[in-house]
Formats: C-alpha cells, sequence, structure tokens
C-alpha cells in the first residue's frame, strides 16, 4: 500500500490549499461582482481561510499533518452544511435563486464541501490502512 493518499496526482494538503484559495477567491469575486453589502456574502472566503492554512502547514510541518488535516476536514464539512442551507431555498416562495449569487454560492459550498470532506474521509482510511500494515 502506498504511504500518501492521492487524488488526481495531487496531496491532500495540496488539494486542501487549492480547495482554501479557490472558496476565498470565490467570496471576494462573487462579493464584488454582485454588489453585496452584506458580511455573509464573504462566508466562502472566511471558510477557505482556515483551509488554506491547514493546507499550508500540513505541507510545511508533516510531523503535525494529521492534526491540520483533521481541522481542515472539519472546515470542509461545515462548508457542505452550510451549503444544506441552499435546500431551504427550493421550499421558499421565490426559489434557492431569489438571490442568485447566494444561491450559487450555498450550492458551490454544498457541492464543493461534500466532495472534499469525502476525499479526506477516503484519505483518513487510506492513513489508516497503511499505519495498519507497518505495524504487522
Amino acid at each position: 500500500m502506498t504511504e500518501q493518499f492521492t487524488v488526481a496526482g495531487q496531496s491532500i494538503p495540496t488539494i486542501t490549499m487549492g480547495y482554501g484559495g479557490f472558496l476565498v477567491l470565490w467570496g471576494i469575486v462573487v462579493s464584488q461582482l454582485s454588489d453585496a453589502s452584506s458580511l455573509t456574502s464573504y462566508i466562502p472566503s472566511f471558510m477557505g481561510i482556515p483551509l488554506l492554512v491547514s493546507g499550508i502547514l500540513a505541507s510545511k510541518f508533516p510531523e503535525k499533518r494529521k492534526l491540520w488535516m483533521h481541522i481542515a476536514a472539519t472546515f470542509g464539512l461545515l462548508c457542505a452544511l452550510g451549503g444544506l442551507d441552499f435546500l431551504r431555498g427550493m421550499f421558499s416562495d421565490e426559489g434557492p435563486f431569489a438571490l442568485p449569487a447566494a444561491g450559487a454560492s450555498k450550492l458551490m459550498l454544498l457541492i464543493t464541501g461534500s466532495v472534499y470532506t469525502y476525499i479526506c474521509v477516503q484519505s483518513f482510511i487510506h492513513a489508516r490502512k497503511a499505519r495498519e500494515a507497518r505495524e504487522e
């Protein structure tokens, strides 16, 4: 069993940095393009910062990688859970895209947060199996 779990040839810390950077940019770009006056339009950016930092720290300090990746996975799960608010909009009279930028951001958080969390869980399973194989 290989030691490092990868997706499309990228390590999980690299994916985490990319995902965090994407969220930071998404929040800034969508907020500026939609002329949003609410701080909530920056929620993707607020979620992306700890992901970006966790990915960087997991790369810089491999001995603490497990800690930083669990923190990152927690923020990925929070992204997915926050994105569930998109479903609430589906049951409103105006629909989930009454505010197009907000609806798009919620849907993006739901999808990307779910995929990212799934990838993290798969990497944790892989790491446990690799550790058990080393101990045998």
